[in-house]
């Protein structure tokens, strides 16, 4: 048995989930999934406003539910477990008072959404999103949103921050600070009593909070005043230094060592977000796009720190020196919906399922049949000859990550006709969410970052043929599927590896730990040209969607 074990702890959208990994061979000794139940019973949340939140006792339950079945199933002593690293969702802040407290933990805000993690796909700030890009432009100062793609988003740290403290005077006067959901679990691992002297994660600051180096760390106070004057105490709150996740942020505290069966002495690495973990678990290089495939996409590619220079890429979703590969430049890009798309379809399909008598339901799970549902709208898809003249999609069903940030777009179906069935609209879905990631690749390509191979992970690229062959078609590009069921959990476990000091840095935690890949989508020639005419349509009907939007805004 080797000596050295690491933990790398996943928490995406629905659970977290913790694999216990030799960091010697990559090979995993156990995991466990937690379901966040507060989250599944649908609490604080009100998808007809954008308003997703999440408790954190859901996050700390979690924690403690996967890391002790993990130790306990495997076998492997505490004393040879070295380290543990947390990925998360992001941007997702939390309230925080002076103490590090997240404020839905104290009881006067135990049900106050607001007091809760604002989940990366709450798109409540809209409004103040605008207002960060109309200030960004015309203040007279920098561009602080010049490494975030030159548009900042709802999505992201400042306006979600903005919206809260706006609209909630108890949030505003109650939040000492606010953390990322990664630095937050990090933090509460560690007991570190100083909260501003506590590592945060560069990938988060760098990419959701528009923190550089070249301006000395986070926005200036004069532009935050403009937005907010509380914003400006709150800066001085946060922090100045950022921390790539192959350093040490701490400690195990004793009190989470005894809750996990772990010892004090286990290291805590420096907390990140999903998607670069899950980069790194699938052993990203550079000319190397890695596409974390769930309910959204993250597109992360890695570039030598000269071959950008100064240069930025725009529309995109950050860059940033160390945030995914220390040492080298990290680019995320991403769409706000992907499989969301089709479970959007297939929740629609099933209204009347979830709306019938129990009695008049079969025997079946209904949770079942809705899998059932797309599987076999895949394979009827799959049969249906391709024309250009076929149903077509927009994939803004939860607005647009990238390029050029909106989450005010809406999604749009077009060549409807009496003929039209499901199967038809199910493969339209499918193509839109593969044309959005086009334009993705074409605009990394037109700003100077060269795209070689592709890499698929997450649960879209293992599960669905069809989505990835139609994927290698659009982009007429081969598509790797990398062989790790949970790469970004394996990439947080090659972090904590580092930080450990098993493995002297990042590329050889890659070498030394990864699984490679387990099949290749290779594009069908007889389609390229027809996708080409129906990509050529998608951003026509984008186009115009994006014009008509625009004129209701105004």
């Amino acid at each position: 048995m080797s000596s050295s074990y690491v933990i790398g702890l996943d928490y995406g959208t629905d659970s977290v989930r913790a694999v216990l990994v030799d960091a010697g061979t990559g090979e995993v000794a156990a995991t466990h999934v937690h379901w966040y139940q507060r989250w599944r019973q649908g609490l604080y949340c009100d998808p007809g406003k954008s308003q997703f939140r999440q408790h954190v006792q859901d996050h700390i339950e979690g924690a403690e539910a996967t890391i002790k079945s993990v130790v306990i199933t495997s076998g492997v002593a505490a004393e040879q477990i070295a380290g543990i690293c947390i990925d998360t969702t992001g941007s997702s802040p939390i309230p925080v008072d002076q103490s590090g407290t997240p404020l839905c933990l104290l009881p006067e805000f135990a049900d106050n959404p607001h007091a809760m993690m604002v989940l990366w796909k709450d798109h409540t700030a809209i409004a103040e999103a605008e207002e960060i890009n109309q200030l960004a432009r015309s203040w007279g100062g920098e561009d602080f949103t010049r490494y975030e793609g030159g548009v900042y988003s709802s999505e992201w740290f400042w306006a979600k921050i903005l919206h809260i403290i706006r609209n909630e005077e108890d949030i505003r006067q109650a939040a000492h600070s606010w953390m990322e959901h990664c630095d937050l679990m990090s933090f509460l691992l560690t007991g570190v009593s100083d909260l501003k002297a506590f590592k945060r994660s560069r990938c988060a600051a760098g990419h959701k909070a528009m923190w550089h180096a070249s301006w000395g760390g986070l926005p200036a106070d004069e532009f935050l005043r403009q937005l907010h004057p509380d914003l400006v105490a709150l800066k001085q709150n946060l922090y100045r230094e950022t921390y790539t996740s192959d350093q040490v942020a701490g400690n195990l505290s004793s009190a989470w060592a005894e809750r996990l069966g772990l010892n004090e002495d286990t290291v805590v690495a420096v907390g990140t977000f999903d998607a670069h973990a899950g980069a790194v678990g699938a052993g990203i290089e550079e000319y190397t796009l890695v596409r974390v495939m769930g309910t959204s996409t993250c597109d992360i590619v890695v570039s030598s720190s000269g071959t950008l220079e100064e240069n930025t890429v725009k529309g995109i979703c950050g860059q940033v020196d160390g945030s995914v590969i220390p040492g080298m430049v990290g680019l995320e890009a991403g769409q706000s919906a992907f499989g969301d798309v089709l479970a959007w379809f297939r929740d629609v399909l099933c209204w009347p399922l979830d709306h019938l008598p129990d009695e008049n339901l079969s025997d079946q799970p209904l949770e079942k049949m809705k899998d059932d549902l797309i599987a076999k709208l895949s394979n009827e898809a799959e049969k249906i000859p391709l024309g250009s003249n076929d149903p077509l999609a927009l994939d803004w069903i939860n607005g647009r990550r990238t390029p050029d940030a909106n989450q005010s777009l809406k999604a749009a179906l077009t060549s409807l006709h009496l003929g039209t069935g499901a199967p038809e609209i199910f493969r339209a879905l499918v193509e839109s969410i593969c044309f959005g990631s086009r334009r993705i690749v074409e605009r990394f390509a037109s700003e100077g970052v060269e795209i070689r191979n592709v890499v698929g992970i997450g649960g879209v690229a293992k599960k669905s043929g069809l989505v990835m062959q139609t994927l290698a078609n659009v982009l007429n590009m081969p598509i790797k599927v990398a062989v790790s069921e949970q790469a970004p959990a394996l990439g947080a476990a090659m972090y904590a590896a580092v930080a450990s000091g098993i493995h002297p840095d990042t590329h050889q935690a890659i070498k030394a730990m990864g699984k490679g890949f387990e099949k290749t989508y290779v594009p069908d020639p007889e389609t390229i040209e027809i996708y080409s005419t129906r990509y050529r349509k998608y951003l026509e009907l984008g186009n115009f969607i994006e014009e008509q939007i625009s004129t209701e805004h105004e």
